[in-house]
C-alpha cells in the first residue's frame, strides 16, 4: 500500500481534439499542403480553369514574390520581432528601379543592384531603431512604414513609371520559364528559401535567431549577442524586401508611389499560418514560403468562384487570428505538461 501511495498518479491521455490540434500544429507545412490540395480539387471542380498552365503559372509568380519576403518576414518574426515596412520598402524599391531605369541613370544590372542595396539600407534602418535604439519593433516599423511610403511619394512627384518608359523587354523575366515548365520567379523563390532553411538550421547564427527568439535572456547568457542578431535579421528582411521590389516592377511594368499596398497583412499572415510562433523562437521559412502560396490560391479561388475580393482582407485577418490562437493553445499546454513533468 504504501508503494501504491507513494506512486503519483498518472496523468489522463490528451483528447482527441487536443491530439489533433498538437499534430496540425507541429507539422504546419504538412497540413497547409494537404489544404492546398484539397482546395485545389474543389475550385478545380466548380472552375475547370484552375488548373490551366496560365492559371497555375500566374498565381506562382505572384505568390513567389510575396514567398521571398515571408522568408525575412519569418526571420525577423522568430526573434520575437516584427517588420510592418515590408511593403513600402517593396514600394519604393519598385519605383526607385524603375524611375533610374527610365531616366537612363544606370544600366538593367546596375538599377537591379542599386535596388537590393536600396532595400538593405532600409532594412538596416529598422535594425538599428530596433537592435541599438530599443524601440519596440512593432512602433519603429509602423513609423517606417509611413516614412518609406512617404519617400515614394516624394520620389514619385505624382508621376508613375510604365512600360513604355523602361527598357524593351524589361518584364520578360517574369514570364520566363526554367526548362520550359517552372516559372523563373518561382525556381528564384525556392533557391532563397532553400538558403534561408539551411542557414537556419545548419549555422551558428541560425542556432542564434531560435535562441533569441525562444529566451533573450537565456541566449545573453550563453554568449548570443541578440542585438546583432536582431539587426542582422532586419536588415536581411529589407535585403529580400529590396528583391521583391525589383520583381514588382518586373511583373507590373506600370509602377507609381503606391506600388504594394496592403501587402504587409498577406505577409504576415503567410509567415504565421505557416508555422511561425508570432512569439518567436519556433516555425521554418518553408512554412513561411508555403503559407504565401495557400493565401496566393485562396485570393484566385475568389477570382474564380466569382467571389468578392473584399472577402480577401477578412481572410487574410482570419488566418493570423486562428494561426496566433492555434499557437498559444500549443504553447499553453507544453507548459502545462512541463509544469506537471516538475511537480513529480
Amino acid at each position: 500500500m504504501s508503494e501504491l501511495a507513494a506512486t503519483p498518479p498518472m496523468s489522463a491521455a490528451p483528447g482527441p481534439a487536443v491530439r489533433v490540434l498538437t499534430v496540425v500544429a507541429r507539422q504546419r507545412e504538412l497540413s497547409l499542403v494537404i489544404v492546398m490540395v484539397l482546395l485545389g480539387a474543389f475550385v478545380a471542380i466548380q472552375a475547370p480553369q484552375f488548373l490551366s498552365v496560365t492559371n497555375l503559372t500566374q498565381v506562382t509568380v505572384l505568390a513567389s514574390i510575396i514567398a521571398i519576403v515571408a522568408v525575412g518576414e519569418a526571420m525577423v518574426v522568430l526573434t520575437r520581432n516584427v517588420d510592418l515596412s515590408v511593403e513600402s520598402v517593396i514600394g519604393l524599391v519598385a519605383f526607385v528601379v524603375a524611375e533610374v531605369l527610365a531616366k537612363q541613370i544606370l544600366p538593367l544590372p546596375a538599377a537591379w543592384a542599386f535596388g537590393i542595396g536600396l532595400g538593405l539600407v532600409l532594412g538596416m534602418v529598422n535594425g538599428f531603431l530596433v537592435a541599438v535604439l530599443r524601440v519596440p519593433s512593432i512602433v519603429a516599423t509602423l513609423g517606417t512604414l509611413s516614412i518609406y511610403r512617404g519617400l515614394a511619394f516624394l520620389v514619385a512627384g505624382g508621376k508613375q513609371v510604365t512600360l513604355i518608359d523602361l527598357p524593351p523587354g524589361y518584364t520578360d523575366p517574369a514570364r520566363a520559364t526554367v526548362f520550359g515548365v517552372l516559372p523563373l520567379f518561382l525556381v528564384l523563390a525556392v533557391i532563397i528559401v532553400i538558403v534561408a532553411a539551411i542557414v537556419l538550421r545548419q549555422t551558428s547564427f541560425g542556432r542564434s535567431v531560435y535562441a533569441v527568439g525562444s529566451n533573450p535572456e537565456a541566449a545573453e547568457v550563453l554568449g548570443i549577442n541578440a542585438r546583432v542578431v536582431t539587426f542582422v535579421v532586419f536588415s536581411v528582411c529589407g535585403l529580400l524586401g529590396g528583391m521583391a521590389g525589383i520583381m514588382w516592377g518586373l511583373q507590373f511594368g506600370t509602377i507609381n508611389a503606391t506600388a504594394a499596398t496592403g501587402v504587409t497583412l498577406q505577409v504576415v499572415a503567410a509567415v504565421v499560418v505557416g508555422g511561425v510562433n508570432i512569439f518567436g523562437g519556433s516555425g521554418t521559412v518553408v512554412g513561411a514560403a508555403l503559407g504565401a502560396m495557400f493565401l496566393a490560391f485562396i485570393s484566385n479561388a475568389l477570382v474564380l468562384l466569382s467571389l468578392s475580393q473584399f472577402w480577401l482582407q477578412a481572410i487574410y485577418g482570419l488566418v493570423i487570428l486562428v494561426a496566433v490562437g492555434l499557437d498559444a493553445a500549443l504553447l499553453r499546454r507544453v507548459q502545462r505538461s512541463t509544469a506537471r513533468t516538475r511537480k513529480r
